[in-house]
């Protein structure tokens, strides 16, 4: 092996191989070689160059520094090497390339450098597909809307305003709605909006613990407070200090910790498990639910004190029924943002399939429209998602729009599963989950027929 690298013919063939580009300069920044590689990435011949200065690349990292007016040297020979370093060179015609570039500078045995060889890369393809990433990156941060919230329909430019609002006071904000509909991303906007941006914003669901551990959970506890309280622990109220909490689904908090919350509203100050030493927390309050407090109120299940204390700002979150005109908005952003996350091929939704996401009621508002995207996208198979590709609950729904149309969009359901199949009918009867004999007669009735 030794006596191949010594052979100067086998050291030029590799040379020649290379994927990369490679450039060999003399000390005075002239080139006296180009690979293969690096005439494809460069767009020049070796004959167009040799013998000319490297600055015909105009590469952007090479600042030609004038000494006396005749030495022009690149930063290279005073740095001695350059190590993953991305720059722009411009081709022959023009246009310009991305690269990677590593060089390292050569010296006789004295010490005293004779020339340089520069490595270059081409990334064009990755720096243009990280473009791409973060085109669709701030697409997604801009989401179509407000700090994460998309829509423009007249709900949500109503919904909009009163978040900016309500970030504009320190007062305690209520935001009820239907599970779905984004309360979360309110009481965030609402904090990143708000003079206390710059603090923590800590959230907790009320719903999710028990009312032992929902104490401990908001107030902390000391050493010794109950079995397992091995050293003290701060709570959420301490860690939102000059900072924003919000407590989900605040019509399921216990009687008792209502109680106590409402002291920390009205005192400022919070005891931890085990401690009766006060400690004051400067904590704005954000309060959800999903139910009727009012309701709660004459059911006796909520302190009406307490409701007073933290109803100062209402804000209502839309159901996605009362906002359909935001859906094809909402469908692309969540499309774009899972061909980003999973580096796939946006998909795009048939006419009759958006029709069919726009006339369902969506109880589950947006994230049950989410859920069921989610699988169109998984049984999809060209690209393109059909009526056929959406969950049957969709389709079944009774609110659905077509009305006596209903038949024909059950016959666009069976010919499009029929065409996706090639016409095989026990495969399409499956698909469709029924018997190959229903799907007979159900063509017959409709009259369809390949033929």
């Amino acid at each position: 092996m030794n006596n191949l690298l010594k052979d100067h013919k086998f050291l030029m063939s590799l040379l020649e191989t290379m994927a990369e580009g490679l450039m060999v300069v003399d000390k005075e920044g002239n080139v006296i070689y180009l690979n293969p590689a690096a005439e494809r990435i460069t767009g020049y011949s070796k004959e167009e160059v040799i013998g000319k200065q490297c600055t015909i690349f105009n590469t952007s990292t090479c600042v030609i520094a004038t000494n006396t007016g005749k030495e022009k040297r690149c930063p290279l020979f005073s740095e001695g090497c350059i190590s993953h370093r991305k720059c722009e060179i411009q081709k022959k015609d023009g246009s310009i390339v991305h690269i990677l570039k590593n060089a390292v500078v050569l010296k006789d045995n004295a010490g005293n450098i004779t020339a340089a060889v520069e490595v270059m890369t081409d990334v064009t393809s990755l720096y243009i597909k990280d473009m791409e990433i973060e085109g669709l990156k701030q697409e997604l941060n801009q989401s179509y809307g407000f700090m994460g919230l998309i829509g423009t329909s007249k709900p949500m430019k109503k919904l909009f305003e009163q978040i900016e609002n309500a970030a504009k006071t320190d007062a305690p904000v209520i935001i009820c709605g239907q599970s779905g509909t984004g309360k979360e991303l309110v009481a965030e906007a609402i904090h990143n909006l708000s003079g206390r941006n710059k603090g923590p914003f800590v959230k907790i669901n009320c719903a999710a613990l028990n009312e032992f551990l929902l104490e401990s959970e908001l107030f902390g506890h000391v050493k010794g407070a109950f079995t397992g309280a091995l050293k003290d622990r701060p709570g959420r109220f301490e860690a939102a200090h000059n900072g924003s909490i919000f407590l989900d689904e605040i019509g399921d908090m216990p009687m008792t910790m209502q109680v106590k919350l409402l002291r920390v509203l009205q005192e400022k100050e919070i005891e931890r498990v085990g401690d009766h030493r006060p400690i004051k927390v400067n904590t704005r309050v954000i309060t959800a639910t999903n139910k009727d407090l009012c309701e709660l109120l004459e059911a006796g299940k909520f302190r009406e004190d307490l409701f007073y204390r933290i109803n100062v700002v209402p804000i209502h979150t839309p159901p996605l029924k009362e906002r359909k005109g935001d859906i094809p908005m909402l469908l692309n952003h969540f499309l774009k943002r899972h061909s980003l996350l999973n580096q796939r091929q946006v998909c795009t939704i048939s006419p009759a399939a958006m029709d069919a996401f726009e006339s369902y009621d969506w109880p589950g508002n947006v994230r049950q429209l989410i859920n069921a995207l989610e699988y169109s996208i998984m049984t999809v198979k060209d690209g393109i998602i059909k009526i056929s590709d959406l969950p049957e609950y969709v389709l079944s729904n009774k609110t659905h729009h077509y009305k006596e149309d209903r038949q024909n969009l059950r016959r666009e359901v069976i010919i499009e599963a029929l065409n996706k199949y090639r016409w095989n009918r026990s495969l399409t009867a499956r698909h469709l989950g029924i018997s190959r004999v229903t799907l007979w007669k159900a063509m017959r009735e409709m009259g369809i027929s390949n033929i």
